[in-house]
């Protein structure tokens, strides 16, 4: 047997590692609309340091858009993103009139007319999504942590910024999920299904915090407490952000965890204030 069949022979007998913290990518788009109705097609590019969005917005309305892993490169990514829902629509890139860029690899769209920053950005969105009762944000995305204010129209009037550890952040939550060995869609709904609910994690750093929730395991604490005192710890960390800034009536969640309702919920808690709910 040569060493290239040897290979091959262990790479098949191998099992396949499970990646529990991949969360889905999702393309969707408005199927009661036609893209070819419109009078003025924009499309706006974020390319986050963990996910890759490209949104579709025809005559001012979403139309659809195609969320997906961020690659090895900024250029690529957001070709990747814009292909992805333009494949599904049947659009090319010259039927869009007008391409903004944001994210950290903003100013790498190739095609973009504009570079936004993000900051500015999720203003403008939540305003957009929430109204604009809208006043403090909170984006927790995959590598750092944003509270911002805007006023009635989605602009910015201040903010602040954790980018100095990944704590509080979608990659936090990602290394939970591979050690739990849990889908990371699963850790929020299951953080509530324990007896009592614990402390938080000592441990704002994910290496730390990860050995903490090591030893707890092996001290007896089930996976869904161990979750439940992360998901804890996350929302202190946050908490802290926007308490530095002042949070007021109008709260709005952004980013990734945005959709973990084990770490929304105890931040609300620990505020006493709803964020607002766009569903």
């Amino acid at each position: 047997m040569n060493a290239e069949v040897a290979a091959a022979t262990v790479a098949e007998a191998a099992p396949e590692k499970k990646e529990f913290w991949r969360w889905q990518e999702n393309v969707w788009f408005d199927e009661t609309k036609n893209w070819k109705d419109a009078k003025i097609i924009t499309c706006g590019i974020d390319v986050g340091s963990v996910s890759s969005q490209a949104v579709i917005v025809c005559d001012g309305e979403l139309y659809g858009y195609n969320s997906m892993r961020t690659g090895n490169n900024s250029p690529d990514s957001a070709k990747n993103a814009l292909q992805g829902i333009m494949d599904k629509i049947g659009m090319k890139l010259e039927d869009i009139n007008y391409v903004v860029g944001t994210g950290y690899g903003r100013v790498n769209v190739p095609f973009a007319h504009k570079a936004i920053t993000e900051i500015a950005c999720h203003a403008r969105g939540a305003n957009y999504m929430g109204g604009n009762q809208v006043r403090t944000i909170l984006d927790m995305g995959g590598q750092d942590c944003k509270a911002i204010h805007c006023d009635e129209k989605g602009k910015v009037t201040n903010f602040l910024m954790n980018d100095k550890c990944a704590a509080g952040t979608g990659r936090g939550m990602e290394v939970i999920s591979d050690l739990m060995q849990i889908p990371i869609a699963e850790l929020g709904p299951r953080s509530f299904d324990v007896d009592v609910e614990p402390e938080a994690v000592s441990s704002i750093c994910v290496v730390f915090a990860k050995s903490e929730a090591l030893g707890l395991l092996k001290a007896g604490y089930t996976k869904n407490k161990v979750i439940a005192a992360y998901c804890q710890a996350m929302a202190e960390r946050v908490v802290s952000l926007l308490e530095r800034i002042g949070v007021e009536e109008g709260f709005f969640i952004t980013g990734g965890i945005a959709k973990n309702p084990g770490v929304v919920k105890r931040i609300e808690r620990i505020l006493g204030i709803k964020a607002v709910d766009t569903k």
